[in-house]
């Protein structure tokens, strides 16, 4: 954005009334008034939009097996942390499981040992014509089948170890925990009541829908190679919570939700905002501000020149003839302490900015810089 630059001169007003004859040799007193240039600016598109913090995404915490819910290891809607233990389940049956796996396999290598010394003692018997050919395939056929005995029991047993570590459900992010329906004492997991035991909210990043009319959007976003893609469209990302306090992180563009609204007839824009503190909680109102496509070149004078009386807007304006004259102006959009004139004024023209209150349309004014 250009840099803004008013121009301040000092004016000496002199009203150019004719004196009475009762006082021709009185002097009129010069009133010093402060006097802004008109100016070309480019002024960035500011738009407001309302809505509600949501959270990145959501964990849902299920368990894997079921079983009785022991223990509960976490308080309803406080932060908990990747790898922390949620709840247990009674691991019992499981660990009954396991000890039964592990002799399984036990069994399974001690007959796996006894077919391959089998097999070894037949391969030379073969050999020598001293067993048949089809007794050695039975050797074979016991050695394979005994080593794949063994990797099925080996099998068995990393699934019943699964199934005991599946009794601690952890957290798989970081983020804040719901409130959870289950008991110690029921039963939970695939197929029961309570087959979702809670739900974890990543709160890192929240997230705010902005919802820009689609008309409105065409004309500000200009020839975009696509209308999914919208990075850079929107800049200085800016939010401000109920309380009127500013957040201190600036936003970011996200995404673009794939539908337009058919109600409203918007595009969705998904901007995101750090939550580095935890200050931020989904959920809750925002107010968002930001920049909307390319700046526009317009006519800004400080917000000090505007008169607002009964809808009217006005300033006083110092005509080349080194008088002033009242104008009405349309104003536009407010940027920072600048107002801009939508029509009415033009670039370089010298409006009043103090000493106001005193003017009278056609007074004479003589200019004297500084």
């Amino acid at each position: 954005m250009d840099k803004v630059f008013v121009v301040l001169l000092m004016a000496t007003l002199t009203y150019g009334c004719k004196p009475s004859s009762s006082d021709a040799s009185r002097q009129a007193v010069p009133m010093r008034v402060e006097v802004a240039e008109a100016i070309y600016d480019s002024i960035p598109r500011r738009m407001e939009f309302v809505g509600f913090l949501a959270s990145n995404f959501d964990a849902v915490i299920q368990p894997r097996v079921n079983g009785f819910l022991l223990t509960k290891q976490f308080s309803n809607g406080m932060p908990v942390r990747r790898g922390q233990v949620l709840f247990t389940l009674d691991p019992s049956q499981f660990s009954n499981s396991m000890l039964a796996a592990e002799a399984q396999l036990q069994s399974a290598r001690a007959q796996a040992i006894e077919a391959r010394n089998n097999y070894e003692r037949a391969v030379p018997l073969a050999a020598m014509n001293a067993i048949s050919r089809a007794e050695l395939d039975q050797y074979t056929a016991q050695h394979k089948a005994a080593d794949a005995a063994v990797r099925a029991a080996e099998q068995t047993l990393r699934n019943a170890r699964l199934d005991v570590t599946y009794t601690r459900i952890i957290s798989p992010i970081d983020g804040i925990a719901s409130g959870s329906a289950a008991h110690i004492g029921d039963y939970v997991g695939p197929g029961t009541e309570f087959n979702v035991l809670t739900t974890i909210s990543n709160t890192d990043t929240l997230s705010v829908d902005v919802a820009i009319p689609m008309a409105q959007y065409l004309q500000l976003a200009g020839e975009r190679p696509s209308i999914y893609d919208n990075q850079g469209l929107l800049s200085d990302i800016r939010l401000t919570l109920a309380d009127e306090v500013a957040y201190p992180h600036a936003g970011f563009y996200k995404y673009t939700r794939k539908d337009v609204a058919a109600s409203a007839g918007t595009l969705v824009l998904v901007v995101g905002f750090p939550n580095p503190q935890g200050t931020l909680k989904p959920g809750q109102f925002a107010r968002v501000e930001a920049t909307v496509g390319e700046p526009r070149r317009q006519v800004v004078v400080p917000m000090v020149a505007v008169s607002q009386a009964q809808g009217v807007n006005s300033v006083w304006v110092v005509n080349p003839d080194s008088t002033v004259s009242f104008r009405s102006v349309e104003l536009g959009d407010t940027y920072r302490d600048l107002w801009c004139v939508d029509e009415g004024l033009s670039a370089g023209e010298l409006v009043v900015v103090g000493g106001r209150q005193k003017l009278r349309s056609g007074a004479r004014v003589t200019l004297e810089k500084n």
